[in-house]
């Protein structure tokens, strides 16, 4: 068995060394000689020796090791050290350095240096000049024109702008003023001073022209004024006719204070004179107005001279630049007038016998003229970043109430103060008030009136303040929004913004008392809302309800026509809550009793009988004739015409008349239309002559216009209603005579009165009541007439 066992080892361990060790030691190196070894010297020799090389050894000598050694410790191991291995190392590492790695070697170093290296070469060059290149220069361009340039350019700008222009500009200026235009200018004073005393009437006329452009500089007219020009130009104007410019006078090189009073009194006529050049009467009325606002003296002899009822005219020519100057020296005569001067003013315009439908025409277009002034502050909303006005609105806050320094206060308890206060004064957006102040209108206008209230009476103003602050808020009259709505209200009542009518005549007398009617109404209504507020014991859901009140009451104050604020502020507050209640009832009771079924029905009876009177006191009215102006587009004429029917009501007669004709006989007139040619008749935007100033005419003008077409409609009569109730006599007679029915609203109105009352006689009580059957008599006349009825009085 030994020997066997033995036998067995020394076959088997020289079988395995011959065959399989030498097989595998064939197989593995050819295989890495021939595939492993080039392949990784070739693509990753680096990789190898570094890593895969020490990690092969590692790896597989660490598992060689650990499972030979367990395996084959014994019997394997030693003859492997021995043998195999030394023969291994042997082979393969001679190999290797004999073979392998020279031609490694050289293969690699032939693949860079035919290869690689001149690729290399070849795609950076190629990539330096395709693109590295073009990139630089583009760059280098971009940043020079892009940069440097622009900068280089500025800088030498700036260095212009700044440094050398203003340099050149101061040199050259001063050499200017300094030498040449002192020069120039005694040299062109002194031949427009020899030009206008030339005997030739054109090289004076010239003369008198190139003043007028140049004597705007002040340098000049010293030169000028300083050579005795400006006594030169008195006598000039003293002397001259029509034919002369005059509006050089319009420069200011005159010395008003040393004129003449027959200087005055020519300037004074060609302001009175009825047809004459525009330009002078431009110029005229300028002159005028200066010397009403130099000195008390002219201003006395200006008013002589020149009267109320030609300067109110010269409001009513087409010419916008006479319109203004004239309406300019009016202003500076009302506002130099002293008191007892403008109380007679007051009182022709007030007097009933002297204001007549022309001359109250007149003070309606002053008054429409002068309050439209406030429109540009109406439709002019707050800005919030003008300082001013910020300024306007925190002057409100702290003239209401007294705080501590807010200097000392830190930024957000200035903040929340400010807040609590503007809560306090009514506005909505106490955070930022001028908010509330966006709407337009009221615009700027309403900011303008609180400042005035709060400067102008600036007890009231705290008072109305802290009397409301110390309520509920719920019962508090917010004074800030109260006057935003009453600026409105006031602006809608006295129609600021709106243009005068051609043939309006509703001015306020009261507006010729005060030189700021708006502001002083104001004040008389923003103190009236918190009466009214208290009256009506109103909270803040009852804020429109409020407003709606004090409009009736401003309404019906101002329908009485007051002559003086006083007299308005008497009549306004008399006209309390409890009073409009009593008229609101009155006619509540009174649209009451004439809406039940019964007085329906026998309503219905009379009108017939009604409407025939009404149709006849039309025709009686249309017989008797009114007076027309003609209007065209040169606005109000003194050209007059008058129109009356037949007293046989078949032909309709008109022709023009002076002016002052009161009631021409019927022959006199002697244009006539047939009452049987009369087609149609027309009214507002319908009729012809509206047609022909379409764009041009106000609503109230249209309101009054009205025109009858005759002879197959080819031609028409044209009317303009001097006030609405002639509009309705005469379209309502012209209607009857056409066989139509009545439709103006006057005709309603007295249908309505007629009506009420002679319902109101059919249901008098008249049981045990005699009547008589004749009229009482009249009283016998007073012995004598000597007494005086005092309107004023009366009013007041």
């Amino acid at each position: 068995m030994v020997i066997l066992y033995l036998l067995y080892i020394v076959i088997a361990d020289l079988l395995y060394i011959v065959i399989a060790v030498l097989l595998y030691i064939v197989i593995v190196d050819l295989l890495y000689i021939v595939v492993i070894l080039p392949l990784h010297i070739v693509i990753l020799d680096l990789l190898y020796i570094v890593i895969a090389d020490l990690l092969y050894i590692v790896i597989a000598d660490l598992l060689y090791i650990v499972i030979a050694d367990l395996l084959y410790i014994v019997i394997v191991d030693l003859l492997y050290i021995v043998v195999i291995l030394p023969l291994h190392i042997v082979i393969v590492d001679l190999l290797y350095i004999v073979v392998i790695l020279p031609l490694h070697i050289v293969i690699l170093d032939l693949l860079y240096i035919v290869v690689i290296l001149p690729l290399h070469i070849v795609i950076l060059d190629l990539l330096y000049i395709v693109v590295i290149l073009p990139l630089h220069i583009v760059i280098l361009d971009l940043l020079y024109i892009v940069v440097i340039l622009p900068l280089h350019i500025v800088i030498v700008d700036l260095l212009y702008i700044v440094v050398i222009l203003p340099l050149h500009i101061v040199i050259v200026d001063l050499l200017y003023i300094v030498v040449i235009l002192p020069l120039h200018i005694g040299r062109c004073a002194e031949d427009l001073y020899k030009g206008i005393q030339s005997s030739d009437s054109g090289v004076r006329c010239d003369s008198l022209k190139q003043l007028a452009c140049v004597s705007t500089d002040v340098t000049f007219a010293q030169e000028f004024i300083s050579r005795d020009g400006h006594s030169l130009l008195v006598k000039i104007v003293e002397d001259a006719d029509e034919s002369v410019p005059f509006s050089l006078m319009d420069h200011g090189i005159v010395s008003w204070e040393n004129l003449s009073a027959v200087f005055i009194k020519k300037i004074a006529n060609f302001v009175n004179a009825k047809v004459l050049d525009a330009s002078i009467q431009q110029v005229s009325l300028a002159i005028l107005e200066s010397m009403v606002l130099s000195s008390s003296s002219l201003f006395q002899q200006v008013k002589q001279e020149v009267t109320l009822e030609r300067l109110l005219s010269h409001l009513q020519v087409t010419n916008q630049q006479i319109q203004t100057k004239a309406m300019a020296l009016l202003m500076a005569l009302l506002q130099t007038a002293g008191d007892a001067d403008r109380q007679v003013r007051m009182n022709i315009i007030h007097s009933s016998a002297s204001v007549g439908d022309e001359m109250a025409h007149y003070l309606y277009v002053l008054q429409s003229v002068t309050l439209n002034h406030l429109e540009p502050r109406m439709r002019m909303p707050l800005d919030s970043y003008n300082q001013d006005q910020r300024e306007i609105l925190h002057g409100l806050r702290q003239a209401a109430f007294e705080t501590e320094s807010e200097n000392s206060l830190s930024h957000e308890r200035r903040r929340s103060l400010c807040a609590k206060e503007f809560k306090k004064l009514g506005f909505s957006n106490n955070s930022n008030p001028g908010q509330d102040l966006l709407r337009a209108p009221p615009g700027l206008l309403a900011l303008d009136t609180m400042a005035y209230f709060a400067s102008r009476y600036p007890d009231a103003y705290s008072r109305f303040v802290l009397e409301n602050s110390s309520r509920e808020d719920k019962h508090e009259c917010p004074f800030a929004r109260s006057s935003i709505q009453l600026t409105l209200i006031l602006c809608e009542i006295l129609r600021i913004g709106e243009p005068p009518s051609e043939t309006g005549s509703n001015y306020h007398p009261i507006f010729f008392s005060q030189d700021r009617l708006l502001e002083e109404l104001f004040c008389v209504c923003i103190q009236l809302i918190n009466k009214t507020w208290k009256e009506m014991r109103a909270t803040q859901e009852d804020f429109d309800k409020v407003m709606q009140v004090v409009r009736e009451q401003i309404t019906r104050t101002l329908s009485s026509k007051p002559t003086s604020l006083e007299l308005f502020k008497n009549k306004v507050n008399a006209l309390n809550y409890s009073e409009i209640l009593k008229l609101r009832q009155t006619e509540r009771l009174h649209q009451e009793e004439t809406l039940a079924p019964p007085v329906l029905e026998l309503k219905e009876r009379l009108k017939p009988e009604l409407l025939e009177l009404i149709r006849q006191q039309r025709l009686n009215r249309l017989c008797q004739g009114t007076l027309f102006r003609k209007i065209s587009s040169r606005r109000r004429q003194d050209k007059l015409w008058y129109c009356r029917l037949s007293p046989n009501h078949k032909v309709l007669h008109f022709g023009d008349v002076e002016e002052d004709t009161e009631t021409p006989p019927i022959e006199s007139l002697q244009e006539k239309i047939p009452v049987a040619d009369i087609k149609a008749l027309l009214t507002g935007k319908d009729c012809p002559h509206m047609k022909e100033n379409k764009g041009k005419q106000t609503k109230e003008g249209l309101d009054l216009a009205f025109s009858i077409t005759y002879d197959v409609e080819e031609y028409s009569l044209n009317f303009i209603a001097s006030s609405r109730t002639d509009f309705c006599l005469w379209t309502d007679g012209l209607s009857v005579l056409l066989g139509r029915d009545m439709s103006s609203e006057c005709m309603r109105s007295e249908l309505d009165i007629l009506l009420s009352m002679e319902i109101k006689l059919r249901l008098l009580d008249l049981e045990n009541v005699p009547i008589p059957d004749c009229a009482p008599p009249v009283p016998k006349p007073p012995s004598n007439f000597n007494f005086c009825y005092d309107l004023s009085q009366a009013e007041q």
